[in-house]
């Protein structure tokens, strides 16, 4: 797993609920790597509801879709807590810590681009995707060369699947006055938007200080 100059800074880890649930995981056989790999099935389960919505199934998928997400986001939290203070760090931590996550970002946004049943959706999906991924590869990039870890946002992982979260619990009620999803598709705008503020900010970030060296 990530070492600590390299954690994404978050304040729920000081939360008792979860640094309890981490030191019982931590006395299980369960590893740091299955509940990153966990976090992959709840985000693959996420996308799921998206496509049965995108099929004309009941807006209640929505619902589904913003638990999942929290439960992919509780298993990015707790498989760093149990791999560092649960003492169970491995040397392939970090593959099992970034990959899944890479697949998962791109699987929920292009997801969601379809269930907007909008024109235009599709496409919006496939570039919050994209533009997901890539400002995580300009974090590692940055890494690589030598600059420190860089979780700022406006559109970090938390920001984006906060949106679209919060976008999923409302659309329910969305229905109340259209069928299509509009809340979804705005909420995708501003997640392209701010991630390519979030990749101009980490980009300049990385130039800034490798420049003052």
């Amino acid at each position: 797993m990530q070492h600590n100059n390299q954690r994404r800074p978050l304040k729920v880890r000081s939360l008792g609920a979860f640094q309890q649930l981490a030191q019982q995981l931590s006395k299980t056989t369960i590893t740091p790597n299955q509940i990153s790999l966990l976090s992959l099935v709840f985000a693959t389960a996420a996308a799921a509801c998206f496509w049965l919505l995108a099929a004309g199934g009941s807006v209640f998928w929505f619902w589904g879709v913003a638990l999942c997400i929290q439960l992919r986001l509780v298993c990015n939290l707790l498989d760093g807590m149990v791999a560092i203070e649960g003492g169970k760090t491995t040397q392939s931590g970090e593959l099992f810590n970034e990959i899944p996550d890479r697949i998962a970002d791109p699987l929920i946004l292009v997801s969601a681009g379809y269930a907007t049943q909008l024109t235009g959706g599709m496409e919006l999906g496939w570039v919050a995707g994209l533009l997901a991924v890539f400002t995580a590869y300009l974090r590692s990039l940055a890494v690589s060369i030598g600059a420190p870890a860089d979780f700022r946002g406006p559109m970090a992982k938390q920001q984006r699947m906060a949106l679209i979260t919060l976008a999923a619990v409302i659309s329910v009620f969305e229905t109340w006055f259209w069928h299509e999803h509009w809340l979804l598709f705005c909420a995708l705008i501003l997640i392209v938007l701010g991630s390519i503020w979030t990749s101009i900010r980490r980009t300049l970030a990385a130039y800034r200080y490798l420049e003052a060296r």
